[in-house]
């Protein structure tokens, strides 16, 4: 299966300078095969085929003076930019046909210099390399330095170079790994989310929900407020835009490393993990909506299914519409819808003394066909697991890592 791994470079100024070279290149590209393939659609055309519109929008531009510049950077990222434009119309009449899952796809749209992500993607063919000193050397860019926190599993396929709106640079392999069979254990687990407790277990056991957002209102507050004030246009509110930036992202990264710590840590506990299919879209339409995205229940779910993938566990997604909170996990006797403030309930037929949200674990872990003890569902009281503060991504201090997770 493919992997994606991504670690922090630090490029120097000239390096800066060339990769922005290069995003602006990239983007020329694009927005020019886009707007031939316009052309021809208004036209009643056919498209212009792959090798037709390399040759119009690259090679013949070359020669241009208007785009001689693009002859600046390597040929590879600029071949790659016309694939990506391919790949986003495939996906795009896919998705009106109804072949392709998931959400309706948009047409693609011109790329604008402002955008705040910018990348660029290197294939096998560019030549670029992993020197002996750890560095990573990019066809007319140099030898770009790599914070590694981890060894690749085997040699990566493409890298892509990423800016993201905090003006930080990132690399990321694509790599190509066999999965990792994990020793079999006993438990098994369905997992309960919300907003309350992030994530409850059917053996009882809750997560407290870590609010990142939430605690870093006052701060992007601040940012924000100091943003408004700076004129527009000028070298102070760009500055401005960064610390917004900046502060949004340390939120992201520290979620996103809360998500990989306890998504790892539950696979490799439990030999099968099944979850509930929650109506996000549906949810970030509420007054809950800053809640329910600040949770990030999607991203987490998608870790748990890849891990588990990897890791030869077992991963069950159950349909949205089960009725795991009106149903009792001792008896099976549905018992009815009961209001969100009620947390604590006696089954009516059994007279079990339920808590809602193990009890919804339970009934999750049943419908998915665990075998798992429905007694797990009375009140006790839960493990809370604290939330973690640590910044995502690559480790400054070199701290090997597996999964995100700091290992000695």
């Amino acid at each position: 299966m493919q992997l994606r791994y991504t670690f922090r470079v630090y490029p120097n100024g000239p390096q800066r300078a060339a990769l922005a070279r290069a995003f602006g290149c990239v983007r020329v590209v694009f927005n020019d095969a886009l707007r031939t393939r316009k052309d021809a659609y208004e036209q009643g055309l056919h498209y212009p085929k792959s090798g037709n519109l390399s040759k119009q929008v690259i090679t013949e531009a070359k020669k241009t003076q208007a785009r001689a510049w693009l002859g600046e950077v390597s040929a590879v990222v600029l071949q790659q930019s016309l694939r990506d434009l391919d790949t986003a119309y495939a996906n795009f009449f896919a998705s009106l046909k109804g072949t392709r899952k998931g959400p309706r796809i948009a047409e693609p749209r011109f790329k604008s210099r402002k955008d705040s992500r910018q990348s660029i993607r290197f294939t096998r063919n560019a030549r670029w390399k992993i020197t002996p000193g750890r560095d990573l050397s990019l066809p007319k860019i140099g030898a770009v330095r790599v914070k590694w926190s981890r060894t690749l599993p085997s040699a990566p396929s493409t890298v892509t170079v990423i800016k993201d709106a905090a003006g930080r640079y990132f690399a990321s392999f694509v790599v190509e790994t066999e999965p990792e069979t994990l020793p079999v254990v006993e438990p098994v687990v369905g997992i309960d989310l919300g907003l309350g407790h992030f994530a409850v277990l059917s053996d009882g056991t809750k997560i407290s929900s870590a609010r990142f957002l939430r605690r870093a209102e006052k701060k992007l507050k601040r940012e924000q407020r100091s943003l408004s004030r700076k004129a527009k246009g000028s070298k102070n509110r760009e500055k401005a835009r960064v610390k917004v930036a900046r502060a949004h992202a340390q939120v992201a990264d520290a979620r996103r490393e809360f998500h990989h710590q306890l998504s790892t840590q539950i696979i490799r506990d439990n030999q099968a993990v099944a979850v509930e299919d929650l109506a996000v879209n549906g949810l970030a339409r509420t007054r809950l909506a800053k809640s329910v995205h600040d949770a990030g229940w999607a991203s987490f779910v998608a870790m748990l299914e890849y891990k588990a993938a990897l890791y030869g566990r077992v991963f069950v997604r159950i349909g949205r519409f089960e009725p795991t909170s009106q149903v009792c996990s001792a008896c099976g006797v549905k018992d009815g819808p009961k209001p969100l403030h009620v947390r604590v309930w006696q089954c009516r037929a059994c007279g079990a003394v339920l808590d809602r949200d193990i009890n919804a674990a339970v009934n999750v872990a049943l419908a998915a066909g665990l075998a798992v003890s429905a007694c797990r569902a009375q009140v006790r009281p839960g493990l809370r697991v604290p939330a973690q503060r640590e910044e995502a991504g690559t480790h400054r201090d070199g701290q090997q890592t597996v999964a995100g997770i700091p290992v000695p």
